[in-house]
């Protein structure tokens, strides 16, 4: 729905009977894509606050083929919002706009361009016609005219506009990169943004950034996350998805839930287009990416880099070109993990450092700067409170998608004789493929209670439920409940009061504590139990070394307190079934 075409408060020929602040100078800001209109709305308050003499309305303009969600996100903001099309009724004294296709109507006011990603780094369709442009680029008339002030993050930039286009020198100005500072300001919160986005001590998060257009790395290979899920250890990584706000607009969220239905199902962190993309990348252990601004911005915080893609539209000379070059690439045929680990391992924080420098200038002064010019355009006179200093990002939204099914692989070393070692990897059950045993190595399905694939818990050999915390007693209840609810399976474990509660189908219920530090969860500690029964040892009083992703803890076995009378269940019919030893 189209904002009101009837009143429109608090601009507009008849706004000052229904207006409660006056204001001496209008500024519009356009709203054109959610790319544009994020940015705005990410600098614009920290420019014009607590200033009344400056009265703030958005202009929808809906002739981009990205407009899609914009007029929910006005709404969501609470925008005071006017049709494009009344734009010519209102005098405004500036227009700023993050985008520069825009259609400015005839005036005298002038318009501030500002950048919706780092400086000028590609060529973009014409919406005009067949051809392409530079983006960020505004339109003829515009420049002709010298209403138009583009502005820069760098001096650099402003010579490569002036060689594409004579006629905008003189009319950039440099302020920095808000955002750039925002996401340096940000580091100390680091570690709240990982808490956040369900990133546990010791888990490595491997971001995922796309621009759009099929030259994307989503364009050109868009089962990535699928693809790292499954071979990445999900207590070792997290895998975390950065789409452009134009590849949600252009196709839907719809249709990119569906492409990334399994991925979403086996874990994927799924960025909001709106929020949360900053915090994301100052959290990340490592970006793999393409020629887009969140895969530069990553570099130029010292964050380690793998190109999957890198489209032809990129603009030789500019910074993302200097990143091209400085940045590994990922082969998506070949093993990820290998790659994924050794591109953490041999970088350095300094590594894009020409990166960084070629693009952002005047490091932490991009506020300031940008007030002095919106002020001088405005015509009016500085405020007498101080710039805000810049703020780091807020907490993004809580929503941390986990897998409820895995196939586990553990594998035993007896290290110096007696001493058993047990290595636990898990992977999305949803993604798993082919899967081989060894001597010592082996393979079982676990799931959550709650997962809702039927097959797979039919086919479950562990059964877990990370919910309550039971008392022994409560706890063999429950374990024998969850082993008659799951006929298939052949082992249980719930949460105790100390520790885990693991139950076999045979009867034995054992207590798996740690000997410093957190108890395992349910799913690793029947991995342990599990990888005994393989062996055919007796795993009452045991303590092996559990090496579990960061995780290196000694785990001690218990025998809990045995039932006062004992169901019997069809174990060696089970145990045949899964290629378990009968239990001792």
């Amino acid at each position: 729905m189209e904002p009101n075409e009837s009143i429109v408060v608090p601009v507009g020929p008849d706004a000052a009977r229904w207006r409660t602040f006056g204001g001496d100078r209008t500024l519009i800001v356009a709203a054109r894509t959610v790319t544009s209109l994020v940015r705005v709305l990410d600098v614009v308050p920290e420019v014009v606050h607590d200033d009344p003499r400056i009265t703030v309305v958005f202009a929808y303009d809906p002739a981009s083929a990205f407009n899609d969600g914009v007029l929910d996100l006005l709404r969501s903001t609470g925008c005071r919002t006017l049709p494009w099309s009344q734009l010519p009724d209102v005098t405004p004294d500036l227009l700023i706009s993050a985008s520069e296709n825009v259609t400015v109507p005839v005036g005298d006011y002038p318009v501030l361009v500002l950048p919706h990603g780092v400086g000028f780094q590609k060529q973009v369709p014409e919406s005009a016609g067949p051809g392409t442009r530079l983006s960020g680029l505004v339109p003829e008339d515009l420049l002709a005219t010298r209403r138009a002030w583009l502005a820069v993050s760098h001096p650099v930039q402003s010579t490569q506009l002036a060689a594409a286009h004579p006629a905008t020198a003189g009319r950039t100005v440099l302020v920095g990169d808000p955002c750039f500072d925002r996401l340096r300001a940000s580091a100390l919160w680091r570690d709240r943004y990982r808490s956040a986005l369900g990133v546990h001590p010791g888990q490595q998060l491997v971001l995922v950034s796309s621009t759009w257009g099929e030259e994307s790395l989503a364009g050109s290979c868009p089962g990535l996350p699928a693809q790292l899920l499954a071979q990445l250890p999900a207590d070792e990584f997290r895998v975390a998805l950065v789409l452009h706000p134009n590849v949600w607009s252009g196709h839907g969220t719809w249709q990119i839930r569906v492409m990334q239905r399994t991925a979403v199902e086996a874990g994927l962190i799924v960025v909001d287009p709106t929020d949360g993309w900053q915090q994301t990348l100052v959290a990340s252990d490592l970006v793999i990416g393409d020629h887009g601004s969140v895969t530069l911005y990553g570099a130029a915080i010292g964050r380690p880099v793998l190109l999957g893609a890198f489209g032809s539209e990129a603009v030789p000379g500019t910074a993302g070109d200097v990143l091209r070059a400085a940045a590994g690439r990922l082969d998506a045929s070949l093993p990820l993990r290998t790659q994924v680990e050794a591109a953490m391992a041999g970088h350095h924080e300094d590594r894009y450092a020409a990166v960084s420098a070629g693009a952002f200038a005047e490091p932490g002064d991009s506020l300031r700067r940008l007030r002095e010019v919106v002020y001088s355009l405005l015509g009016l006179s500085r405020p007498e409170h101080p710039v805000r200093s810049t703020r780091a990002f807020p907490l993004p939204p809580a929503d941390s998608p986990r897998a409820r099914s895995f196939m586990v692989n553990t594998s035993v070393v007896r290290n110096g004789g007696a001493e058993i070692h047990v290595d636990v990897r898990r992977f999305p059950a949803a993604l798993a493929g082919e899967t081989g045993e060894g001597k010592a190595s082996f393979w079982h399905l676990a799931c959550d209670i709650d997962e809702p694939d039927t097959r797979l818990t039919e086919s479950a050999t562990v059964v877990c439920s990370v919910s309550g915390l039971f008392s022994p007693e409560a706890g063999r209840q429950r374990i024998e409940g969850l082993l008659t609810d799951f006929p298939g399976a052949r082992i249980a474990a719930v949460p105790g009061e100390d520790g885990c509660l693991v139950g076999v189908r045979d009867g034995r219920l054992v207590n798996v504590g740690a000997q410093h530090g957190p108890c395992p969860d349910p799913g690793t500690a029947a991995a342990a139990v599990y990888a005994f029964l393989r062996l055919g040892t007796p795993f009452e009083g045991a303590t092996p070394v559990l090496r579990h992703g960061a995780r290196r803890q000694r785990l001690l076995f218990r025998p809990a307190s045995p039932p006062t009378a004992q169901p019997e269940f069809s174990r060696a019919r089970t145990s045949a079934a899964r290629g378990l030893p009968p239990s001792s």
